[in-house]
């Protein structure tokens, strides 16, 4: 660490020259090949994904993404000869675009069904040769500018669907800006200059510009999804600026001891760099944890985040070290004249020093406390519905959005998500079993529609659609679906010897939604497990480990009971401008991996601090209590800006980015706030020297790694430090 730390301080010039190259070379370099991001929601053996590749081998032609095309009329029916005018212009244009295989028009045999019932409303629908996630982004552009076009008194046109939402899907710009400004304003406040305030926001930017650089190349060697840069710098960003805040804040806590730079630097990467070393590996191990769930869709999400992570984490390593070896005295002075005196005693916050003091009075009261307001906050996650938001959950102002309202209104919620019942006949053109599999799915309750049978060319293959009479996202459709899995279908396989599954996107995401389910207990064994061995190497205690996966776990249950309360009951909708739905199946996923490795910035630079003292005075109850001043202030100034960047992102428009943007500030909040300035001093002064117990068999096997460095002033072998330091010792 210090050879690296000297070599930039002597080189700052080329280090800072060598990532401003490297960030303009990769982000050129990405804009010149571009970039291709793809949702995959491959699930092997799921009935969804056997239906897929079913029409993918053998009905080709209806295996793509299904997209509809919808509109009103004010007066009249939709068969006047002046809608027919405007709309089936439109369709013959729409047939044409790339990537359409078909177009089913209500004017023709076909469509004849896709015709409201008071024939106000009817819709066209649109089969394309690719799934959605497979399609470019802007494949549903088209259609869009096509719907744009038509201007007829009385009518409106509207088009839906994966291809129409991903078109329209807008970004998170504006909220990235908002929370980039409120850091700022945080970090100002915090060291009173604005060379000061600004180091962390170019060290983060520095590593933020090259890593999304890196995922934009990366998409061609990665399946990644379209939201993983934004989530990318929603982490990056909190993070880049959380480990400059701590590096700097004891960079300028050395510098009030010495007076001198150089040493403060050196100081302050060999105690704080380090930490943060441990706490971006924490991160980056929870988050890359995401790939033992096999869900390839997850895979880019998780890569794309641990890249943003690393080099932002590098940033600090070299960029940080290198300015404040520069500007280190402006930093370090902040808004005060002259320099300190070299035997400045560090600032322990007066604030934090009373209520660690208060806490460690009472600390069963505290914990209990803690422990309540947890538990409040926890309650919600009991009625946890995971499931993918149908379009009813879009921006007013979005097609996709126009047209599920139409569909809704003029057929039923159900006929926004379709099901595809997938057949595969006993033999080629035996199809005397398809009669009975229609009737069937007719009366089954909660169907509204069963269109007529479509044969693929080898004759071997038949497809059914079936609409709902429930929305895509409601309990009902899923309860369909596992009704006609479970209970219609099979006694029909015996009977007519098909093979029949049930797929189609609404199909696809309820069973998404089940794998990812079944396999997060194993995703959260894995990533708690290899957290807790890295805790148990770098602090020497069975207690903290112990102790950093419970409280991990308690806030992140409490983001999860926030994000139920406000996504899935709706509470308070209209302010978030959300209504009611399931949570996305991937958000808990997500938000555990992202969660528990932020969480454990806070846990490590907490403690590092803490096991510091305590080495140094073997006094445990004063370890808290020095620890808590000396941490608190700073651990509560980057929670603040991470809340900042991650609410911000409740500005955008979608409600997947939302409901990271809600779950994420209220983990962090309440892991800063709840956790870590009560809950957790409450326990460490309950269990007092116990804490740093560790069998003595053990610690002869494990390894031993000093997070402190050599320059913290500590014993070279911690275990020998038994003499309790007088508080000038502390103090130094």
């Amino acid at each position: 660490m210090l050879r690296l730390v000297r070599w930039c301080m002597a080189h700052r010039r080329q280090v800072i020259l060598g990532w401003l190259a490297t960030a303009i070379a990769v982000t050129a370099i990405a804009g010149a090949v571009g970039r291709q991001y793809a949702n995959n929601f491959s699930l092997p053996g799921t009935d969804s994904q056997r239906a897929v590749n079913l029409l993918q081998s053998r009905f080709p032609a209806q295996s793509g993404d299904l997209e509809q095309v919808v509109w009103h009329v004010s007066s009249g029916t939709v068969s006047d000869a002046s809608t027919k005018a405007a709309i089936e212009p439109l369709l013959a244009k729409i047939a044409t675009l790339p990537h359409v295989t078909y177009v089913v028009s209500p004017y023709g045999a076909k469509g004849s069904q896709q015709v409201s019932a008071n024939r106000q409303t009817a819709f066209a629908t649109v089969g394309y040769d690719k799934r959605a996630n497979l399609l470019p982004d802007d494949t549903g552009n088209g259609i869009l500018d096509a719907i744009k076009a038509v201007h007829a008194q009385g009518l409106s046109v509207a088009a839906g669907g994966q291809v129409i939402e991903d078109a329209e899907s807008k970004g998170i710009g504006f909220a990235t800006g908002v929370g980039v400004l409120a850091a700022l304003v945080i970090l100002f406040l915090t060291f009173g200059s604005l060379v000061a305030a600004g180091m962390p926001m170019m060290t983060a930017g520095f590593g933020l510009v090259t890593g999304i650089g890196l995922i934009g190349l990366m998409t061609h060697v990665v399946s990644t999804a379209q939201f993983a840069p934004e989530l990318a710098v929603m982490i990056g960003l909190g993070v880049g600026i959380d480990y400059a805040l701590f590096i700097t804040t004891r960079f300028r806590e050395a510098y009030g001891r010495t007076g001198d730079v150089d040493r403060a630097v050196l100081e302050a990467m060999d105690t704080s760099g380090r930490a943060v070393v441990l706490a971006g590996t924490t991160v980056i191990i929870a988050l890359l944890g995401m790939l033992t769930l096999g869900v390839s869709f997850l895979n880019g999400v998780a890569v794309a985040a641990a890249f943003a992570v690393l080099l932002t984490l590098a940033a600090s390593l070299t960029v940080l070290p290198a300015m404040l070896s520069r500007f280190g005295e402006r930093v370090a002075l902040g808004r005060r004249k002259g320099k300190p005196a070299a035997t400045e005693t560090p600032a322990r916050d007066p604030l934090f020093r009373r209520w660690a003091g208060l806490i460690q009075r009472h600390p069963w009261i505290s914990a209990t406390s803690a422990l309540a307001v947890l538990i409040v906050f926890i309650i919600p996650v009991t009625a946890l519905r995971l499931d993918s938001s149908d379009a009813s959950n879009d921006p007013s102002s979005y097609s996709s959005r126009h047209a599920y309202d139409m569909l809704a209104a003029g057929f039923g919620k159900g006929f926004n998500g379709p099901l595809s019942i997938v057949a595969e006949l006993p033999a080629p053109g035996q199809t005397a079993g398809l009669a009975p599999l229609a009737a069937a799915l007719k009366s089954t309750p909660d169907v509204s529609t069963v269109l007529a049978p479509r044969i693929s060319p080898d004759r071997e293959v038949a497809l059914l659609r079936v609409y709902p009479t429930s929305a895509p996202e409601a309990l009902a459709t899923t309860n369909l679906v596992n009704n006609l899995r479970k209970d219609v279908i099979p006694p029909l396989e015996r009977r007519t010897g098909e093979h029949v599954l049930v797929g189609g996107f609404t199909a696809g995401a309820i069973d998404f939604s089940r794998v990812l389910g079944h396999k997060l207990p194993l995703f959260i064994g894995v990533v708690v497990l290899l957290s807790a061995l890295l805790l148990l190497v770098i602090f020497r205690s069975l207690v903290i480990p112990v102790q950093a996966a419970i409280m991990n776990l308690l806030s992140i249950g409490g983001a999860l009971g926030v994000v139920t309360a406000l996504f899935q009951w709706g509470w308070l909708g209209s302010l978030l401008g959300v209504r009611a739905g399931p949570i996305e199946g991937f958000v808990p996923v997500m938000m555990f991996a992202i969660v528990f490795g932020l969480s454990m910035d806070y846990e490590v630079f907490l403690i590092s601090r803490v096991h510091e003292e305590w080495v140094r005075g073997r006094d445990a109850s004063r370890a808290v209590l020095d620890g808590l001043a000396f941490t608190g202030r700073v651990i509560t100034a980057a929670a603040a800006i991470m809340v900042c960047v991650f609410l911000s992102f409740l500005l955008g428009d979608e409600r997947v980015i939302k409901e990271f943007g809600l779950g994420l500030g209220g983990a962090i909040f309440l892991d800063a706030v709840v956790v870590r300035c009560l809950l957790l001093p409450a326990v460490l002064e309950i269990l007092g020297e116990r804490t740093w117990w560790l069998p003595e068999s053990l610690a002869r096997r494990l390894p031993r790694v000093r997070i402190e460095g050599s320059l913290a002033g500590l014993p070279e072998d911690p275990e020998l430090a038994v003499a309790p330091a007088s508080d000038a010792t502390v103090s130094a």
